[in-house]
């Protein structure tokens, strides 16, 4: 049976810090403020918002919702994205995608300030992470998967290791984070040729393909490292990843469950992009 790498412990580990950091913020007269944007109603994001409401709750950071209308015209999106920029009470934005098709998300990513930018919208902080340049936002899952490894010690320096997923959610900047450590890294994808012998060879799997238990056990090499970062539901209506967890879970040396995985960090990275996002803009 692996070891189940937790990422409750990993969340409240954080959360223990960013609570101390908060309060010395708060001695110096600063409130750190989290504003997240939603177009329309979207029940998909309503649990996100729900559990990051309370995350920063927890920890001493004000957070509030700016509902907008599903009717409203880009340009009237755009102006409300200006205004919050202009804001000096918001440290961090957090625009909820996707938005609606009348939406161009292509035009908006442009109109967001990048200091404020906590989860990798903007063009400049995408840059910054293919750059491996640490004053820019990476998106809040990929650094959830980091904290994670960080947590338990698994260094990346010369480890094999192979994505399954290419967006730029996930997929691609958690590779540039991982090289950045020294990992070797293998992007696959749907087109990719013979994927389970890929997969095989890494030393740390990640599953980020949106498919519900795409991966095997005949996929995973003895002992390695599996990272699940899936979000789905099985034929039975459960929540599950993109690992076949009862199945891998006897081959590998290590794996995050789902839900209890990478999930559970995100909202916590999230409150602790706000905090920096003060921090940077104050020039703390």
């Amino acid at each position: 049976m692996a070891l189940i790498l937790s990422g409750k412990e990993v969340a409240e580990a954080l959360k223990e810090g960013l609570i101390k950091e908060v309060s010395e913020l708060k001695e110096k007269g600063y409130i750190p403020n989290l504003k997240i944007v939603i177009v329309g109603e979207r029940p998909d994001s309503v649990s996100y918002i729900k559990g990051a409401l309370k995350k920063a709750s927890e920890m001493g950071v004000e957070a509030s919702v700016s509902e907008l209308p599903e009717t409203i015209t880009e340009q009237e999106f755009i102006k409300k994205i200006h205004e919050l920029n202009q804001d000096e009470k918001v440290n961090g934005i957090l625009i909820m995608r996707p938005l609606p098709s009348h939406i161009s998300e292509d035009r908006v990513k442009y109109e967001i300030s990048p200091q404020k930018d906590v989860d990798c919208f903007s063009p400049i902080n995408v840059a910054k992470i293919m750059a491996g340049e640490e004053g820019g936002f990476a998106p809040c899952t990929p650094q959830a998967v980091m904290e994670i490894l960080n947590y338990y010690n698994i260094d990346l320096t010369g480890k094999k290791v192979v994505i399954i997923g290419r967006s730029m959610v996930v997929g691609r900047p958690l590779a540039m984070m991982m090289l950045k450590q020294n990992a070797t890294v293998t992007i696959c994808h749907t087109k990719t040729k013979n994927l389970s012998e890929e997969t095989k060879r890494a030393e740390i799997l990640v599953a980020a393909a949106g498919k519900a238990k795409i991966v095997k056990a005949d996929m995973v090499g003895e002992g390695a490292v599996v990272i699940d970062v899936g979000i789905n539901f099985d034929e039975n209506g459960k929540l599950c990843g993109d690992v076949d967890f009862e199945e891998v879970k006897d081959k590998a040396g290590m794996i995050t469950p789902v839900p209890g995985g990478v999930g559970s960090v995100t909202s916590t990275v999230l409150v602790k992009h706000v905090v920096k996002a003060l921090k940077l803009q104050k020039g703390l």
